[in-house]
């Protein structure tokens, strides 16, 4: 019987799904769609280029080894990328690369290249004018050695100094930043920008943000000097605009910055953006610019987990010479959770409090010192509440949990729960075990072990846990 597409998909999802987390299955592999199966090659669509590489780069080889199982050793993988075609009502447009390597590829229908190998010359010829030396408007402290990769910011960190060693030549143009107040947004664009100066002396580097350019947009428009102000911006190698979520009340800046973006991106230039949220999330902006922000990549800063705390802390002790005791280090990073800033306030606060009072860091120095900054527990967390956190988390019913099952999904957010009952509640291993289904204290003991060891082994897999050890201490204050 001949195989189609659908049933080998299908099988290979199947496989999959046994071995992936059931997060990362369903945000990478259920929105792929087979579309064709010829001469033991399949194709599959997937929605974007980023999408396409991660593949590629976290995933090749499980997808090599399921489809061989499938279709033999000849068989082979072909992606049909989704990209936005830049026109509202379009139909979208769609090209084909073979799998397991990247490559530069052109479409005839879209209105600008993919990839740049040869920028395009700058049709605008302003007679007189030439590239002065322009100030970048970089704080020099912004740099990528004083911004700590966790797994908070791992993804927009690495994207940021690929965009660095290559700007405009990268399929992360534009590179979107975009997370809460305080996470380092900012830090990071900047971080790019210096980088391109050190690595790149000739590359002329602007940071500048929303508002200062509307506020240049308002000036020039009352001098009807509009074309120099698009002009001037035409001449930027790298830009870097930041809180673009401030044009939702500009739409003539809007149109300016349309003009502008289409420009440096067909020249070959590269656009760094922060915002607080992502595109999809912008409102007020206009859709055609929306379009071109989903170009590039779209990489979130959130907030960092206890160790990414603990290493920024102690970066920053190192940078400005100080010491202070590892408890009082953990105590902060522990308790201090929401943003870098307010983090690093604490830190100063405590520092001048000690230099003010003329007293040693302690413990006891610092729950005083930090009491404006920490919220007291005001409530006990139980089992049960952790319980029901777990099940919203990974979307698993209450009764799946306290089942036998040996499906993965089931297993692992039946053990996470576990552990965080043992990390966050007095209640003994016992009347933890009685909670689900009456398992004994050897099980949850067992459970912890096992979370604890793949935490050390799976990057994802210690991010979803950290993600929920902070979904409990929030619900504890």
């Amino acid at each position: 019987m001949t195989k189609t597409a659908d049933q080998v998909w299908k099988n290979c999802l199947a496989i999959i799904k046994d071995i992936v987390e059931w997060q990362h299955f369903k945000t990478w592999f259920e929105p792929i769609k087979p579309i064709e199966l010829k001469d033991k090659v399949l194709t599959i669509q997937v929605p974007s280029q980023f999408f396409y590489e991660y593949l590629e780069e976290h995933y090749v080889t499980l997808l090599a080894k399921t489809l061989k199982r499938e279709l033999g050793k000849d068989a082979n993988l072909e992606y049909r990328i989704m990209m936005d075609s830049g026109s509202k009502g379009a139909e979208p447009i769609t090209m084909d690369v073979p799998g397991q390597g990247y490559k530069t590829y052109t479409n005839n229908e879209m209105d600008f290249p993919l990839v740049i190998n040869n920028p395009v010359k700058n049709p605008f010829v302003i007679p007189g004018l030439k590239k002065v030396q322009i100030d970048p408007q970089l704080n020099p402290k912004y740099i990528f050695d004083a911004f700590v990769e966790g797994d908070c910011n791992r993804v927009a960190r690495r994207a940021g100094k690929t965009v660095a060693e290559k700007p405009g030549a990268t399929s992360f143009n534009p590179l979107v930043i975009y997370g809460g107040v305080g996470l380092g947004k900012t830090h990071l664009a900047q971080a790019v920008g210096n980088e391109v100066k050190r690595l790149h002396p000739n590359k002329v580097v602007l940071y500048v943000s929303s508002e200062k350019f509307i506020n240049q947009f308002v000036d020039h428009s009352r001098n009807n000097a509009i074309n120099d102000f698009i002009h001037f911006y035409q001449l930027i190698d790298v830009l870097i605009i930041d809180d673009v979520q401030f044009f939702n009340r500009a739409e003539k800046s809007q149109d300016a910055f349309f003009a502008i973006f289409n420009h440096l991106h067909q020249s070959g230039k590269q656009l760094i953006l922060t915002s607080d949220k992502p595109p999809k999330d912008l409102e007020g902006v206009q859709e055609r610019l929306l379009s071109r922000f989903r170009w590039g990549l779209s990489a979130d800063l959130q907030v960092p987990d206890y160790e990414t705390r603990i290493e920024i802390l102690e970066r920053k002790m190192k940078n400005d010479g100080l010491e202070m005791p590892k408890d009082v280090v953990k105590y902060i990073a522990y308790n201090i959770s929401t943003n870098i800033r307010e983090l690093e306030g604490s830190l100063i606060s405590l520092l001048a409090q000690s230099s003010l009072n003329k007293k040693e860091i302690d413990l006891d120095l610092a729950k005083k010192v930090l009491k404006n900054f920490v919220k007291t527990s005001s409530k006990e967390i139980t089992i049960d509440a952790i319980q029901k956190m777990v099940c919203d988390y990974f979307d698993v019913s209450y009764d799946k949990l306290l089942q036998k099952t040996r499906k993965r999904e089931i297993v692992q957010a039946r053990q996470i729960t576990m552990y965080l009952a043992k990390t966050f509640t007095k209640n003994s291993l016992k009347t933890i075990g009685e909670h689900f289904g009456g398992r004994d204290h050897t099980t949850v003991i067992h459970s912890c072990q096992t979370v604890k060891d793949l935490m050390d082994t799976d990057s994802l897999f210690k991010e979803s846990v950290m993600e929920l050890q902070q979904k409990v201490q929030l619900a504890a204050m």
